[in-house]
């Protein structure tokens, strides 16, 4: 047994077991006997208590959850920062971790990775919405409940987006997975940063691996900084094009280019949810530019900005008698990968150096490029010596991304590396889209040949809307679309689906009648599960899965859950408060009703509070404790709702004592 299981911290606290361990703290599961609830504790480690920084971020996870207060973000009741303990009480979360999970599942369906991450994002959404940037979303800080809900967890590198905007290098550098690329690099970092790690999750749930994995944490994150992740279609093609946008966009490089807060994000996946044949077309900048090269050791040490400060020291080499300072591992690891990105870019400039010493560059003439497609020319490998510069022009009367011009004209004497300026068209003038709902296909189509607007008809099941006309549009009415070259998807309802039909009312119903009615309803039986601790005589119908009255397709399979007619056996743990200032043996009986347990022996000086623990299934059971014969405590046990309660407590004499006609002092119930 640890020094804290079975201790009462600050009066409150009753400490059951150890449930966890962690980098900076252990964690406990206790019972809070002023607010009667089940809490965890998180206690930071003895062998910390005497580092500044780890106490500073000890306590930087208590400000950053107080603050919140979200049903996706774990409760915090209490804290304690006190010279010999510190410890936080959180809310008990009874489930596993999204790791966990991943891990059993291997892989989950498209439409649970989005019900995981819209919670996860509306968690975000509250924290940042207060200042307060996660930086380190990963599953092993998501928690899962067995009915599906996400708490998030962990704020322990968490910063006042108003203060701090680092994040310690060393504990980034442990999440490697699924930083962002200016977490890597040491960058300034935001909100958007979470972005980034919700896009990795959504795509390791959707695909059922990581977008970069590598041998050791460096590998991985060069991959975050330059290498684009596989598409998840390509290795899941069940995933929907939209969710796959997505998630892409989520995980972009350049944070300009991502989500620029949860809401965004949120807002996307829910229009994805209402359609998830929609396609959001993003569009992310290319430099065509030639690459340029940065000194990247530079770039490392320069990080360190006027006012900011991390605690940890760095080596710096002055003209000075100054003695060096112990480097911290993290800012070796981004020295290492500064270094590696200097030596990639000494080696493309040798290449370049070796190329321009054994070629000479000759003049050619211009192709004529008017008429073709800007993807044919950027395709063609007999244009790739030269470098594209694209304009945009409007014009209705040719297709979209057709090139209208280029500068220099075709024939002209250019040198094979020559910088070309193409005119492109962007299709025509802008429109806002009308509003096509309710009309028919007909009237639909002909309203979009009027404005010179290209379409798509697809079919859909609706209820709402009458067979034979629009639904909705893809873009909305009212968006602002391109006359002659944006593709209008025009959703067509083929009326209601399948027949619906009502689960029937079975609840409190015998099995087979229950049974008798789905069946006659046009439904089916599906599983059949029994249940404990029901209060209801067996076979008994508890619920249906779906509920009654909810309207399903003909033949639909029907889970019902019956009582078993028994009751589970449960364990009731009990805390006894031995008297204070008694250092000899004791002997301990506890009577469960009339039946005499195994008498122990305690002694008060070892420890002071006793652990017993008694099992029953049903009903309620006073236990009398003796110490030396004397009656010391009542308990009333109730198997019912699994809680002792102490009723009544006596004055312990101490006959070895010289004032043994004084007692003790009594102890007397905590509620």
């Amino acid at each position: 047994m640890d020094k804290y299981t079975g201790k009462r911290l600050d009066g409150r606290y009753e400490i059951h077991e150890l449930i966890g361990v962690g980098g900076m703290a252990v964690v406990y599961r206790a019972y809070d006997i002023i607010d009667d609830r089940i809490v965890a504790v998180k206690i930071l480690k003895d062998e910390f208590l005497g580092n500044d920084e780890f106490i500073r971020r000890f306590k930087n996870e208590s400000k950053a959850i107080a603050v919140l207060s979200h049903p996706n973000i774990v409760k915090v009741y209490d804290v304690s920062f006190g010279d010999r303990i510190q410890y936080i009480v959180e809310e008990f979360i009874d489930g596993i971790t999204l790791k966990e999970y991943l891990d059993q599942q291997k892989e989950i369906k498209w439409k649970e990775a989005i019900h995981f991450t819209v919670q996860i994002l509306r968690a975000l959404q509250h924290a940042h919405e207060k200042g307060i940037v996660h930086r380190d979303i990963k599953p092993q800080n998501i928690m899962l409940l067995q009915d599906g809900t996400i708490k998030v967890t962990d704020f322990g590198i968490a910063r006042f987006s108003r203060s701090e905007t680092r994040t310690m290098t060393d504990k980034a550098i442990g999440s490697v997975h699924y930083i962002a690329p200016e977490q890597a690099r040491g960058d300034l970092t935001d909100e958007k940063a979470d972005i980034y790690s919700v896009g990795v999750m959504l795509y390791e749930m959707i695909t059922g691996r990581l977008p970069f994995e590598a041998d050791n944490a460096v590998s991985v994150a060069i991959m975050q900084l330059q290498a684009d992740p596989k598409p998840p279609k390509e290795i899941n093609p069940a995933v929907p094009d939209g969710l796959e946008e997505i998630t892409l966009k989520a995980m972009q490089k350049n944070p300009t280019q991502r989500y620029q807060s949860a809401a965004e994000m949120l807002r996307d996946i829910e229009a994805f949810r209402r359609n998830p044949s929609i396609s959001f077309q993003y569009k992310y900048f290319v430099d065509e530019k030639p690459t340029k090269y940065i000194d990247a050791i530079n770039t490392v040490k320069n990080t360190e900005q006027p006012g900011y400060n991390d605690n940890y020291e760095y080596e710096e080499e002055l003209n000075k008698s100054v003695p060096k300072k112990k480097r911290p591992v993290a800012v070796l690891v981004i020295a290492g990968i500064a270094a590696a990105f200097l030596i990639v870019a000494i080696g493309f400039g040798i290449a370049a150096l070796v190329h321009s010493f054994n070629s000479e560059v000759s003049n050619v003439s211009l192709p004529d490029f008017v008429g073709k497609t800007l993807t044919d020319v950027k395709d063609n490998k007999d244009y790739q010596n030269f470098t594209f510069v694209t304009e945009t022009q409007n014009d209705a009367t040719q297709k979209a991304g057709i090139i209208l011009n280029q500068t220099p004209k075709a024939g002209t004497m250019v040198k094979a590396n020559a910088e070309i300026t193409l005119v492109v068209n962007a299709g025509g003038k802008s429109i806002p889209l009308p509003d096509l709902s309710r009309k028919t296909q007909d009237e639909a189509i002909a309203a979009l040949k009027q404005l010179n607007l290209p379409y798509e008809i697809t079919p859909i099941e609706d209820d709402d809307t009458p067979e034979g006309s629009v639904k909705n549009t893809d873009p909305a009415a009212g968006t602002q679309v391109v006359e002659g070259s944006t593709v209008i998807k025009v959703f067509i309802s083929t009326g209601s689906g399948d027949e619906q039909i009502a689960v029937p009312a079975v609840i409190d119903k015998a099995l087979e009648d229950a049974k008798a009615q789905i069946t006659s309803a046009g439904l089916t039986v599906g599983d059949v599960t029994a249940k404990d601790d029901s209060g209801k005589a067996k076979d008994t119908v508890l619920e249906t899965d779906p509920l009654p009255g909810v309207k399903v397709a003909k033949g639909t399979a029907v889970k019902i859950v019956v009582s078993s007619g028994k009751q589970s056996v449960k364990t009731i743990p009990v805390f006894v408060q031995l008297p204070k200032g008694v250092t000899h043996d004791i002997a301990l009986k506890a009577y469960l009703g009339n039946e005499l347990q195994p008498v122990k022996t305690v002694n008060p000086s070892y420890n002071d509070i006793f652990q017993m623990s008694f099992q029953g299934s049903s009903g309620q059971k006073d236990l009398i404790i003796e110490l030396d014969g004397q009656k010391y405590n009542i308990f009333t046990l109730d198997f019912d709702t699994g809680v002792a309660s102490l009723t009544e407590s006596y004055p312990y004499t101490d006959a070895s004592s010289p004032d043994s006609g004084i007692p003790s002092g009594p102890i007397t119930p905590s509620d």
